[in-house]
């Protein structure tokens, strides 16, 4: 897939983007550039292979990501939150009806 000067163009104008034609000529070429990596990398046999979880993963296999424990670390304080607000209900905010 590749794009004319008249896409570069139109999206631009889509975008509410002014672009000169040095700039939509350089931005031609660059989404071009994506648009035959992408193509290259679609190309490529990957059958059998299994998703990394990072990158890194490929060349070390003990990686551990540096990530918290998924736990609940604060105590539930709404009931705190909602007495200084003007009107609640049910535990939850009421607002004014804006749309009708």
């Amino acid at each position: 897939m590749s794009l004319a000067l008249s896409d570069v163009k139109r999206i631009a104008n889509l975008a509410q983007l002014e672009l000169s034609d040095d700039q939509a000529n350089t931005t031609l070429d660059q989404l071009n550039g994506i648009f035959a990596l992408v193509e290259q990398m679609s190309a490529v046999d990957t059958s059998g292979i299994e998703p990394l979880s990072h990158p890194i993963a490929a060349h070390m296999q003990n990686l551990s990501l540096r990530l918290r424990e998924d736990v609940v670390t604060e105590s539930n304080r709404r009931d705190d939150y909602l007495r200084s607000a003007p009107a609640t209900q049910d535990g939850l905010y009421l607002v004014p009806k804006v749309i009708e």
